[in-house]
Order: C-alpha cells, then sequence, then structure tokens
C-alpha cells in the first residue's frame, strides 16, 4: 500500500496526511439515506490505521449527526486525529436556507460541537462561507477569540474568493483555505490559488471528481433524484459534452490500470505539497484505491494532455460550486 506522507498545513501550520478524509457523506445532508454507522465508524478507523489523519466533517451535516459519528469511530484515540469543522451553514429538509455567522451563534456552535465530538479543542475551525451580512471582522475575530480560549487551534475558510483571503488572513492569520478544485473545476487557479499560495495558506481541495463528473461511472441523463441535477454542467446536453470530454481521462486511466476517480485525485495531488485532496468515503473499501492514487505519476506528456484538455472553460456548464 502507498505510504501516506505528511505535509505542513500551511508555512507554519500543523503535520497533517497528505490525504484528507471527508466525513459528509457519512450522514444524510441533502435529504439522502444514512449510510451503515458501523461501517462509517469502521471507515474513519481504518484510514487512522493507515496514517490518514485529518478528518472534515461539519456541525450541519446530519444536524450534528456527522459529529456525533466522527466522536464515536475518535474515542480513545484523540491524539490519532486532526479534526477540522465547518460551521454557519443552516440546513433544513435536505436544503441549505442560509448562513448564521453571528459572534454569538459561532459561540454556542462551537460548544455544541465540542460535546458532540467528545474533545476539549477542535484543530481547525472553519466559516463554511463568508457573506455580506456580518463583518469578516466579526466572524474571524470570534474565532481567534476561541483559539484564545483554546477551544480552537487554527483558523481555516472555505469557498472564499482571493479578496475575502486577504482581509480574513489580515484579522487573524489562516492556516488552510477550503475550496473545491479540479480538472473540471480550475477557475481558482486565476487568482485563490496564487493568493494562498502568496499568504503561505495550505489548500483542503474537495471535489475531486467534481460531484462524480471525473469518476468515469456517471451516465446521461441522471437518475430525477441526483443532487446533481440542481447544477447546469449536469443538465440535458451539458452532460452530453462534458461526459464526452471525460472520455479522454477513462483512456489514459485503462492505459496506466488505473480507475478515472483515481487519475483524478492523482491530478489534484500534483499540484503542489501545500494542496491535500479530501476525499469523501464511508466504505472501507474505498481506502485502498484512494491512497493508492497519492502513489501515482504522470509524465510531462500526459500532464499537458490533462492540463489542455480540461482547461479552464472547457466544461460546459459553469462550476457546480456556483450558487
Amino acid at each position: 500500500m502507498t505510504t501516506i506522507t505528511k505535509i505542513a498545513l500551511g508555512k507554519n501550520g500543523p503535520m497533517v496526511s497528505k490525504l484528507g478524509l471527508g466525513c459528509m457523506r457519512m450522514s444524510s445532508v441533502w435529504g439522502g439515506p444514512v449510510n451503515d454507522e458501523s461501517e462509517s465508524i469502521a471507515t474513519i478507523r481504518m484510514a487512522l490505521d493507515s496514517g490518514i489523519n485529518f478528518l472534515n466533517t461539519g456541525d450541519f451535516y446530519g444536524s450534528g449527526h456527522n459529529e456525533l459519528l466522527v466522536g464515536k469511530a475518535i474515542k480513545g484515540r484523540r491524539d490519532d486525529a486532526f479534526i477540522s469543522v465547518k460551521f454557519g451553514g443552516i440546513v433544513y429538509g435536505g436544503q441549505f436556507l442560509g448562513l448564521d455567522l453571528r459572534p454569538q451563534s459561532i459561540k454556542n456552535f462551537i460548544n455544541y460541537s465540542l460535546v458532540r465530538l467528545g474533545v476539549e479543542t477542535i484543530d481547525l475551525y472553519e466559516p463554511c462561507r463568508l457573506d455580506n451580512v456580518v463583518p469578516v471582522e466579526d466572524v474571524i475575530g470570534t474565532v481567534a477569540d476561541l483559539i484564545k480560549e483554546g477551544k480552537v487551534r487554527y483558523l481555516g475558510v472555505s469557498e472564499i474568493n482571493a479578496e475575502q483571503l486577504r482581509k480574513a488572513h489580515s484579522i487573524y492569520p489562516v492556516t488552510a483555505l477550503e475550496i473545491g478544485y479540479s480538472l473540471a473545476d480550475r477557475q481558482i487557479e486565476r487568482d485563490l490559488l496564487p493568493t494562498a499560495h502568496e499568504l503561505g495558506i495550505g489548500v483542503i481541495a474537495f471535489a475531486n471528481t467534481a460531484e462524480g463528473l471525473l469518476s468515469g461511472e456517471m451516465k446521461a441523463p441522471l437518475a430525477a433524484n441526483a443532487y446533481q441535477n440542481h447544477f447546469p454542467r449536469f443538465q440535458g446536453g451539458n452532460l452530453i459534452k462534458n461526459l464526452g470530454k471525460v472520455e479522454v481521462l477513462s483512456i489514459m486511466a485503462k492505459e496506466k490500470g488505473y480507475t478515472p476517480t483515481q487519475l483524478a485525485i492523482a491530478w489534484v495531488n500534483a499540484q503542489g505539497d501545500h494542496i491535500m485532496p479530501l476525499v469523501s468515503m464511508s466504505r472501507r473499501s474505498r481506502l485502498p484505491e484512494n491512497i493508492q492514487a497519492l502513489g501515482i505519476t504522470f509524465t510531462p506528456e500526459e500532464m499537458n494532455t490533462l492540463n489542455t484538455h480540461f482547461a479552464v472553460g472547457s466544461i460546459v456548464g459553469g462550476t457546480y460550486l456556483q450558487r
């Protein structure tokens, strides 16, 4: 099995595994079924045994269910896990209703998270997004206060732009940026990634397969209840065109003896030691193949083929992250 190396999360940040485990799919977030809890817990523990110490969750994943599950999985193994928690999202009935980033709310959220996780400190605490309602100074300043109180170790931010990142970092040092990044979603290469690199901020890259588009398993049309249907890139002719683009990745994967998903993860991993692929898993069977992806290398010709074929704007229908 591929050895999982450790990287510094940001210029002066903690050492974490090069591969992160996203725990969201272990809970019902967007109205889907709840995964088998025993299998989810076993997956987290197997990940820890394999050298993956970065666990990513959110206080609104399953209305707290996800944090309770992670808490059960790390019981007796707190020192083996680096826990990242997103906050601020308001979800009800499988629908994202908005944000609550008021300082008093954040101080309330953190206490619930600590209890559900069964820990005294959260390693990385991040607003899931920023809005134009609560000043950035208030949001970041509140997390900074929680760090001073010992309830949080490091500040993270998620799904923001370069200007917001600079402003947040000027208020309190940002350790990590969590953002969607894949061959199909490269818009952040223009401004956001260079800004994070300049400021010495680590990057946690989720959605490496662009919500299944790059997996090689997606077929058109999608099932009527598929959540991807909400996004233009997965609709009608757009999806057909985009799946055609993915054929190049599928062919390369077959030639190299891997799956398209593995190559998608490997491409993100190859973008630098400051970037961590964050892969959602809820079954132990997925761990070996995703860990193996870290050992995949590309020739200069292969990398040029992928970068050219999946240039910014090549996927029609915009990014699925657009809301």
